[in-house]
């Protein structure tokens, strides 16, 4: 290995007695410490990774494994007896009564009507929610005037609206609906908002320097920028749409899972209350991914590998 040398002056090369630095070599030691030695690296597989994508039997397989876990976790907690059999049945009693529910009651047409006021009210929402959100994030004039309002509204809690609704729209149907597009309209103007001001500025001043217009710049740049963040905020906001059914649905229902699980409480048939609750659970994750194949059809660019 070839060591660096230093040069040290020497008295016979200093002319006039002045010191003259005189280049002679000496060797010297080298910092062998300093240059670690190169030794081969070692790929190593590790679970936690920033940033790094699962395969997908892996994500199954560990979406699998937290089920089974929980549903373990629930029957021990159940035939421990600590907390009343009674009151808190096992996994294999809420199936037997979920089982009950749809082939002997009729809890088919009480789903199909929860579903059908929960999408309705959603896209009540979103087609109010999107086009004055989009305005508010695009233009600050436009979020000056409307962001005091909606910020107020969305402190409100959704419930305190029930008596109004029932004087206003009477027990039906439309005040059941109406109380679930309250409970998640003000939100989504406010996540859409923010979605939109997030379109780089580069973009719309290169758009205004080849000429477009604000109504181009607004429908070629800014709307499509936002819009896969705009749907992300939809599937985000319809879980919270979801955890307003049984709200909406205990006043004055005849039809419904909250309707359901309201007449179960009567005669304290807990099982038939947590199968209502199983039902809002899966219903909500078929939801969740009929929204991801959404995004995945059409934002295919933004795939998560």
């Amino acid at each position: 290995m070839l060591q660096p040398t230093e040069y040290r002056t020497t008295a016979a090369e200093r002319p006039c007695g002045k010191a003259q630095a005189v280049r002679e070599p000496a060797s010297i030691s080298v910092l062998e410490s300093a240059v670690p030695p190169l030794t081969p690296v070692k790929v190593r597989a590790r679970w936690f990774e920033f940033k790094r994508g699962v395969p997908v039997l892996l994500k199954v397989a560990l979406g699998i494994f937290a089920w089974v876990a929980f549903l373990l976790g629930w029957h021990l907690a159940s035939a421990s007896g600590a907390a009343g059999n009674p009151l808190f049945p096992s996994p294999v009693q809420v199936s037997e009564a979920l089982w009950q529910l749809f082939a002997e009651r009729g809890f088919s047409s009480d789903v199909l009507a929860s579903l059908q006021r929960i999408l309705l009210s959603f896209a009540l929402a979103v087609a109010v929610a999107v086009p004055m959100g989009v305005m508010m994030g695009a233009f600050p004039v436009v979020e000056s005037a409307l962001s005091p309002l909606v910020s107020a509204f969305r402190y409100l809690p959704a419930p305190a609206f029930i008596p109004l609704l029932l004087m206003w729209l009477g027990t039906g149907d439309t005040q059941k609906i109406a109380l679930l597009m309250l409970g998640v309209i003000w939100f989504l103007i406010t996540l859409v908002c923010d979605t939109t001001k997030q379109t780089p500025v580069d973009f719309i001043e290169t758009s205004k320097t080849l000429g477009g217009s604000r109504r181009t710049i607004l429908w070629t740049i800014v709307v499509p920028v936002a819009l896969p963040g705009i749907v992300d905020t939809c599937r985000q906001m319809l879980a919270v749409s979801w955890t307003y059914l049984v709200i909406a649905e205990i006043v004055a229902a005849t039809d419904g899972i909250g309707a359901m699980m309201m007449r179960a409480r009567r005669f304290v048939h807990v099982d038939e209350i947590m199968a209502g609750i199983l039902v809002i659970g899966l219903l909500g994750l078929l939801c969740d991914l009929a929204f991801r194949g959404l995004y995945w059809l059409l934002f295919p660019y933004l795939r998560r590998h």
